[in-house]
């Protein structure tokens, strides 16, 4: 039976890792957020009544996976169950891996985050991005070096070199 203090660890640990997943399916935030809430929810309930989980990371990642099929399904935007992965370890793996990109953008300070985020999330060119920000070219360039030299010491902290995927 797990207690609600280890129940709490499970949901710290995986949380992210968990909305990276279900991002990946129903590719919108908010909804993938709501998704892993009401799995964690669910599961607690579960729980809470009496039901036994041997293997709760594989459990919570199929309930959450089962939660994004059904939110699709009830969308209408559903065409063919293949499409979602299975979950499997490299899916795992993938979703923490995310999670500790998405942790250490996070963790970038707000003007250096802000300016990567522009560059690499919405694909912006340094000279778009220095005139939105009302700021130089130069300055962009300098933020997104000092952007990725932080990333890359965070995440390769404790760890063999870590790839960033949109270098």
């Amino acid at each position: 039976m797990i207690t609600s203090r280890e129940f709490e660890t499970y949901f710290r640990r995986l949380y992210l890792p968990l909305g990276m997943y279900a991002l990946r399916i129903v590719d919108n935030a908010d909804d993938a957020e709501d998704i892993v809430e009401d799995t964690f929810m669910k599961a607690w309930q579960a729980l809470s009544s009496g039901a036994e989980i041997e293997h709760f990371n594989s459990y919570i990642y199929r309930c959450v996976r089962n939660e994004c099929v059904s939110f699709l399904r009830g969308k209408k935007e559903f065409e063919n169950i293949d499409t979602i992965p299975e979950v499997c370890e490299e899916v795992i793996d993938t979703s923490f891996h995310d999670a500790r990109i998405w942790k250490a953008i996070d963790e970038l300070p707000e003007k250096c985050r802000e300016i990567f985020l522009m560059s690499k999330r919405d694909g912006l060119t340094n000279a778009e991005i220095a005139e939105e920000m009302n700021i130089s070219i130069k300055t962009v360039k300098n933020q997104m070096t000092k952007a990725f030299a932080r990333l890359r010491e965070s995440l390769s902290t404790g760890h063999k070199p870590f790839f960033l995927p949109f270098l």
